[in-house]
């Protein structure tokens, strides 16, 4: 799937792009029935709410065979190999869930603040590709972003490590309300299958799931090879230590898994 001169424009602006409809209806829905089974696993990369509910699956591609494939689809790796110019590895993998009702706010952040002062990673060369496997609402606790807010660069953060499920470098509220006076507030919501690309100094954040409707998103964080993480503080599981490129599979990886 390669992008055409319009929408590398608006990602290069915007720091997002949506584009609907880019894994049919029963690639999703296989995928969504695998993020339930994975979320019933035992495992150190299984993070959950504080009610107990299932908030993301860490690495989800080395342990289950459909979101493996997931991680070298065409539709997200040539994207984000046309974006950055380079080969990518798969620098974090999540399957990150809004439980109806319990799923909980994660705060506002850039992506690459974290990856950088965690991960050493040495530039933004790494951005997001979300999945969507459900239906995405305004009511179900969507993705926030704050259009061009990439261009500030890497933003001052705190480091949080009591209201999000894992530490991690936000924003003061300062902050998100310059960035948010000039640029604004949007959501892309929209039907499962939908695909977004984000830049790793977007600032972004998603709002709890107070209604009885679950949200379900796979994010791959990819980066450029040769910008591959210096210190290995994380757990493997959070911050891979894999850099050899990814290598794309067919197109029709998912829907074999349906035949």
């Amino acid at each position: 799937m390669k992008l055409d001169n319009d929408q590398l424009q608006r990602f290069h602006t915007e720091g997002f792009l949506y584009l609907p409809g880019r894994f049919s209806l029963a690639e999703s829905r296989i995928l969504l029935e695998e993020a339930h089974k994975v979320y019933q696993l035992d495992r150190p990369e299984i993070v959950h709410e504080a009610s107990g509910v299932a908030r993301t699956a860490f690495a989800a591609h080395t342990y289950n065979d459909a979101f493996g494939r997931l991680g070298a689809h065409p539709r997200l790796i040539e994207p984000v190999v046309q974006i950055l110019g380079e080969e990518v590895y798969m620098h974090q993998y999540k399957v990150n869930a809004k439980a109806a009702f319990d799923g909980e706010v994660w705060q506002w952040h850039q992506d690459f603040g974290t990856w950088h002062r965690d991960d050493q990673m040495p530039e933004p060369r790494a951005m997001n590709i979300a999945v969507y496997l459900d239906d995405v609402t305004a009511a179900n606790g969507p993705l926030l972003f704050i259009p061009g807010s990439h261009m500030d660069g890497t933003l001052p953060a705190g480091h949080d490590i009591e209201t999000t499920s894992y530490p991690l470098w936000t924003l003061d509220r300062a902050t998100v309300t310059r960035l948010a006076t000039a640029g604004g507030i949007e959501a892309p919501v929209g039907k499962a299958g939908s695909v977004v690309l984000f830049h790793g100094n977007l600032v972004h954040a998603s709002p709890p799931n107070i209604s009885p409707f679950g949200r379900t998103i796979v994010y791959l964080s990819l980066c450029a090879v040769s910008n591959h993480i210096r210190r290995y503080k994380r757990a493997e599981y959070i911050a891979h230590r894999d850099f050899r490129p990814i290598t794309p599979l067919a197109d029709d990886c998912l829907s074999e898994l349906a035949a």
